[in-house]
């Protein structure tokens, strides 16, 4: 790797641990940390201004005030989900005001037809789960998907030649897909899958998405060992700034888990308990995300 590059990742990786040594185990111990000093939580959130100032309100306690619907991408990715299910996903959008939904390619036309004429966008994947498909394959995925009605793409990075330190390739790859779907007006989301990386290829895959035009970065699939952590939420807004959103998924299943992921810098939630989240009332489509 490039030493100017080298460097870039060391620097932020002991910025961002030296900012969060104050907290631990999710106990602040002297109240400046990023996470529970309320104007840290404000200054997170004032970084993703331009994709959450419609969504949430934050009081001096940095309690949220606001909906949480125009931060969620409400999810079904499980493979067994019927047309039946999808339906379901896409009225839930429509009553609770979704950002988006995310469904597997198949049913973006389905839903696009669905949601017309309202504020909810499609989304769906690329290479997903794995991100182990070629990169023609995914531009392809993208294309259709495109054509089908989706608006955004949330592609999965090669972690295995991320691994490997073949970085143009992971480099290149996002952006073949970046240049497709941006050529369409579509943005795309990038899973670096962070429960396969350590912290140093978190930062690596991130600055790699940022380099190749993406407009998100996101955590994870929901079908690997992990999911989204507010540590990993705060070591991406670190490692790209306020120029790209950041996406946590995996695990979000309450209104409290979905308050402290933005409170750590994400600007969008994938979540299939969505309906929980925004309303306390019942667990939504089965099928988790």
């Amino acid at each position: 790797m490039d030493p100017k590059i080298d460097s870039i990742i060391r620097e932020t990786i002991a910025s961002y641990r030296d900012e969060t040594s104050r907290c631990k185990d999710g106990i602040c111990t002297d109240g400046n940390c990023v996470v529970h000093n309320s104007e840290g939580v404000q200054s997170i959130i004032a970084n993703g201004a331009s994709r959450i100032s419609a969504g949430i309100g934050v009081s001096d306690k940095g309690i949220f005030s606001s909906d949480l619907s125009q931060f969620i991408d409400h999810t079904l990715l499980k493979p067994e989900a019927t047309i039946d299910d999808i339906q379901k996903l896409c009225e839930e959008a429509k009553r609770f005001h979704f950002t988006s939904v995310c469904v597997n390619p198949s049913y973006v036309s389905l839903c696009a037809r669905s949601l017309s004429g309202t504020d909810v966008k499609v989304c769906t994947v690329a290479g997903f789960p794995l991100g182990a498909t070629t990169t023609e394959a995914k531009v392809a995925e993208t294309n259709q998907a495109i054509k089908d009605g989706a608006q955004e793409i949330d592609m999965v990075i090669n972690v295995g030649m991320l691994k490997s330190g073949e970085y143009e390739y992971v480099k290149n790859d996002v952006f073949q897909v970046v240049r497709t779907a941006h050529q369409a007006g579509a943005i795309v989301k990038v899973i670096i899958e962070t429960a396969l990386l350590s912290d140093e290829e978190k930062v690596k895959a991130c600055l790699l998405s940022k380099w190749a035009g993406a407009d998100f970065v996101k955590t994870s699939t929901g079908f690997s060992k992990g999911g989204a952590t507010s540590g990993d939420i705060r070591l991406m807004r670190k490692v790209v700034g306020s120029t790209m959103g950041v996406k946590a998924s995996g695990g979000v299943r309450s209104r409290e888990d979905a308050e402290e992921m933005v409170a750590s810098g994400a600007t969008r939630i994938g979540a299939s308990a969505s309906v929980k989240i925004v309303s306390g009332n019942g667990p939504g489509v089965p099928g988790g995300y």
